[in-house]
């Protein structure tokens, strides 16, 4: 992933003046050397400044952190903690924080070598919030070297989303389709958000294609695309356009990126694209989110946003698809029934008509888009990546903004399942437990849009991490909830 930042997360000890420094010094020494031994020295630095009761100590911290290249903090308690500077160290540091706190090591040692730093903790969050300050605090945030090591090591990719966005520019082209009113959300948010938005007409992106015409790298781009595509290259004639268009995106990003150091795009793809442009984007876009630069199908610009928070936070290739199509039941019966836990209603099919990385099919083709080929010649809709996407797991998430400019998500894991479509596009037979609840009483309730971000693993605590940490209101995350925990617009009689 070349679009998503590196982390480094300075280590800041912290000490009140009536304990002793020692175990600090100590503690902090061994989780670094445990997070050494267990992730690598790569992306943590070991503050030598220690911050004991002065503001001062906390000037000196921080700018030995910034001299270090440091866009993450973790504020680590060896002891009670001065909740005074620690706090200011959390507020003057501009990037994402974390909070942790050592446990006490032996009964043997609880005179003098208690350090109260589980009492410690309270009072920092405590004084967090009386400054208005962010900060990511582990689900049990006390813990010898070795937890504390993994609570950092958990906090990795939070801090990459959170950095991520606030360095981030997502490029538009032009107006949702008609019909899409799902797709279009108020921006005010981006800027809430630290992201900026570049929005284009799409004429301004057709005369900047027309502009790569016998442009002299296509032949090169033609030659990566076949060998990705190999005997799945049913259509070679279309590859050349391609290729223009591909090129035509990445040199509008070098030349309109501006001050921010990684973008995601939102691109048009109908109604007249096909007809203007000679062929679909959905390779184009398929090849670039491989690549770490999210683009988003029918201008939904909350649907590469989430894109882009899942590539920071799985560091890997994500996709966006329709919440498509319901399991014919004689599928369910033959393939899923008894051979899952899954019941009928927790299944589904997700669908896009071909933006999904190669890497993420069991194979894949190249061909025309069914769907615009009915009302439109078969050779300008050209262009989609169609297979069955690989079984593993997998989290479905989004992050929207409401008609009112409210902040809501959503994250829910479960599966693809290893069952053949038998369909067309890019698509998969998709399992996530009680999805027929959450379906009804999230995606429906809360009146989000069609499409989903997946990412392909379980990310579902991360994820739900960052959304707490970038402003979403915990009732607004939505999660399918077990069957113990209703919802509350649900019919208790249901």
């Amino acid at each position: 992933m070349n679009n998503i930042p590196k982390i480094k997360i300075g280590i800041v000890g912290v000490s009140r003046d009536c304990f002793p420094a020692s175990l600090t010094e100590t503690r902090k020494a061994a989780v670094v050397k445990a997070y050494t031994d267990k992730y690598g020295a790569a992306d943590i630095y070991d503050c030598k400044q220690l911050i004991i009761e002065s503001e001062i100590d906390m000037v000196n911290a921080l700018k030995e952190i910034k001299d270090a290249g440091c866009n993450a903090l973790c504020v680590y308690l060896g002891n009670f903690g001065p909740e005074i500077s620690e706090t200011l160290l959390a507020k003057h540091f501009d990037g994402p924080v974390m909070f942790c706190a050592a446990e006490e090591e032996t009964q043997d040692n609880l005179i003098q070598g208690r350090g109260d730093a589980y009492c410690g903790m309270l009072n920092a969050s405590y004084n967090l919030k009386l400054r208005n300050t962010k900060a990511y605090i582990p689900e049990y945030p006390v813990g010898g070297a070795e937890d504390c090591a993994d609570m950092i090591n958990e906090f990795v990719p939070i801090a990459r989303a959170i950095v991520g966005l606030a360095n981030l520019k997502i490029i538009s082209f032009g107006p949702r389709p008609l019909n899409f009113l799902a797709c279009n959300a108020p921006i005010k948010q981006l800027y809430n958000l630290g992201v900026e938005i570049e929005e284009n007409s799409e004429l301004d992106l057709f005369e900047a294609f027309n502009k790569h015409a016998n442009d002299p790298r296509i032949p090169e781009v033609v030659a990566d695309m076949e060998k990705e595509l190999g005997a799945g290259n049913n259509k070679p004639t279309i590859l050349p356009k391609l290729a223009q268009y591909e090129l035509t995106l990445l040199d509008w990003i070098e030349e309109h990126r501006g001050y921010r150091e990684y973008v995601a795009i939102a691109g048009k793809c109908w109604p007249a694209f096909q007809t203007q442009f000679g062929f679909v984007p959905c390779y184009v876009n398929s090849r670039l989110t491989g690549r770490g630069i999210p683009v988003s199908c029918e201008v939904d610009i909350y649907g590469c946003l989430s894109e882009f928070i899942g590539t920071a936070v799985s560091d890997d290739i994500v996709t966006l698809l329709d919440i498509n199509n319901s399991v014919p039941k004689d599928m369910y019966k033959e393939s899923i029934e008894g051979k899952t836990p899954y019941a009928f209603t927790d299944t589904f099919m997700g669908f896009h008509c071909g933006n999904t990385c190669s890497k993420k099919l069991s194979k894949c083709s190249m061909e025309y888009q069914l769907i615009m080929a009915r009302a439109l010649p078969e050779e300008v809709t050209q262009g989609t990546l169609e297979g069955d996407i690989a079984p593993g797991k997998i989290t479905f998430y989004r992050l929207q903004s409401t008609a009112d400019s409210i902040l809501r998500a959503y994250v829910a894991e479960g599966e693809v399942l290893d069952v053949p479509t038998r369909s067309f596009g890019g698509i998969g037979v998709f399992a996530i437990p009680e999805m027929g609840r959450f379906y009804r009483h999230v995606l429906i309730e809360k009146n989000y849009p069609h499409h989903g971000a997946v990412a392909f693993g379980h990310y579902g605590k991360a994820l739900y991490e960052v959304f707490k940490y970038i402003g979403v209101d915990v009732s607004e995350i939505g999660y399918n909830q077990p069957k113990s925990l209703p919802y509350p617009t649900e019919n208790p009689f249901a």
